[in-house]
C-alpha cells in the first residue's frame, strides 16, 4: 500500500531493527536504562535545554509538559486547531484540571497576537488563572515565522506567562527554514518532540526543558502510568532517527511540493499551494466529498485520509515513484 494517512505510518528499517535488538537496556524508571539517558541527552542538548525525559506519546509529552506549568485551575492559552486542544481527548482539563482557553488560528497557523493578548485574564478570582501559552510547530503542515515566535512568546512572557511548544514536527520547520532546532526552541520553557512522525521511530516523544522541569515531569509521567522498563529498546530507535533521517525530511517536502503542483491541475480540485511548506499536501473539492476518490484510490492500493477536504501526508515510506502512481490515478478519476 502507498500510505498517505499520516507520517505515523512508517515502519522501521532494518539499521533501526538491528540498532534497537543491540540496545543496552535498564529499567528506566529507576534511571537506569542507558539508551533512554543517551536519548535524552541528545535530544537536550539539540534542543539547547538542560534536560529531557523519554515519553511514551506526543500526546503523554504534551499533557506532562501542561501538567508541569499548571495547577489545577490555571488555564493555558493554545489554537482551535491545535493539537493539544483539539486532539488530545481533552486530557489537560480531564486529568489535570487545567482550562484550555482556544483562540481562532489565522490562515497561516499563527494565533494573533491581539487575540492572544485579549485571551490574558486579569487577576480576578472569577476567571481562571492565565499560566500557559502553548503554539505548535509545524500546525497542519504549516511552519511558523520565527519573528511571529519571538513575538508571541514575548508577548505571553511580558504578561506573566509560560510557553509550551508542541513540535512534534518541529523537524519539519527546521528543514524548512534551514535553521538549527535550538534557535526555535530558545523561546519556550518546554518543547515535545515526536519521533514517530516524520523521523520514523516507531514510538515515542521527548520532551525538553529545565531540569527543574524534567525533574517534576518524572512524577506525572509515572502518575500517567508512562513509567517504562526496559525503554532502550525504543528509545534506541530515536537515537537512529535522530542521527539520520532530519535532513532527509526535505525529501518528503519535495514529494509535498510535486503531488501539490500537479494536483492543483486538475479543475476539480481546489489545493492551498500556499500553505505547502512541509510534507502535507491538503485537497478540496469544488463539488461534492471525497469518499468516492477515496474508495477508488484504495483499489489501487493506494490510501488517503479524505471526507470532505482530503489530506495526504508524504513520509520516508514514499517514494518519488509512489507519488508519480499516485498523481496518474487522481488523474484517472477525475477525466
Amino acid at each position: 500500500m502507498i500510505d498517505y494517512r499520516s507520517d505515523t505510518v512508517t515502519r522501521p528499517n532494518t539499521a533501526m531493527r538491528e540498532l534497537m535488538a543491540t540496545a543496552l537496556v535498564g529499567d528506566d524508571v529507576w534511571g537506569d536504562d542507558p539508551t533512554v539517558k543517551r536519548l535524552e541527552a541528545m535530544a537536550a542538548e539539540m534542543l539547547g535545554k538542560e534536560a529531557a525525559i523519554f515519553a511514551s506519546s506526543g500526546t503523554q509529552s504534551n499533557l506532562i509538559a501542561l501538567m508541569c506549568h499548571c495547577q489545577r485551575g490555571d488555564e493555558y492559552l493554545v489554537g482551535q486547531d491545535a493539537h493539544t486542544y483539539k486532539y488530545e481527548g481533552g486530557g489537560a482539563a480531564i486529568l489535570g484540571s487545567i482550562q484550555p482557553q482556544p483562540i481562532t488560528n489565522e490562515v497561516d497557523g499563527s494565533i494573533a497576537l491581539e487575540n492572544i493578548l485579549a485571551a490574558i485574564k486579569p487577576d480576578d478570582f472569577h476567571f481562571a488563572k492565565s499560566r500557559l501559552l502553548c503554539l505548535e510547530n509545524t500546525i497542519a503542515g504549516k511552519v511558523l515565522p520565527m519573528e511571529y515566535i519571538k513575538s508571541a512568546t514575548s508577548l505571553a512572557s511580558e504578561h506573566g506567562l509560560l510557553n509550551h511548544l508542541d513540535g512534534a514536527r518541529v523537524f519539519n520547520a527546521v528543514v524548512n527554514l534551514g535553521i538549527e532546532v535550538k534557535e526555535i526552541a530558545q523561546y519556550f520553557d518546554s518543547v515535545s518532540i515526536c519521533l514517530s512522525k516524520g523521523l520514523g521511530a516507531p514510538i515515542g516523544s521527548v520532551l525538553c526543558g529545565s531540569s527543574e522541569l524534567i525533574k517534576e515531569a518524572h512524577r506525572w509521567r509515572k502518575t500517567l502510568g508512562g513509567g517504562m522498563r526496559q525503554a532502550g529498546i525504543v528509545a534506541a530507535a530515536g537515537i537512529y532517527v535522530l542521527e539520520n533521517n532530519i535532513q532527509r525530511l526535505q525529501i518528503d517536502h519535495d514529494h509535498a511540493a510535486l503531488l501539490g503542483a500537479e494536483l492543483a491541475k486538475i479543475p476539480q480540485l481546489d489545493v492551498d499551494l500556499d500553505s505547502l511548506h512541509t510534507n502535507m499536501v491538503f485537497l478540496k473539492a469544488h463539488e461534492g466529498d471525497f469518499i468516492a476518490l477515496s474508495e477508488f484510490l484504495e483499489q489501487r492500493d493506494i490510501l488517503i485520509d479524505a471526507r470532505y477536504t482530503a489530506r495526504l501526508v508524504c513520509h520516508l515510506d514514499i517514494s518519488r515513484e509512489d507519488v508519480d502512481t499516485t498523481i496518474e490515478a487522481i488523474k484517472e478519476f477525475y477525466k
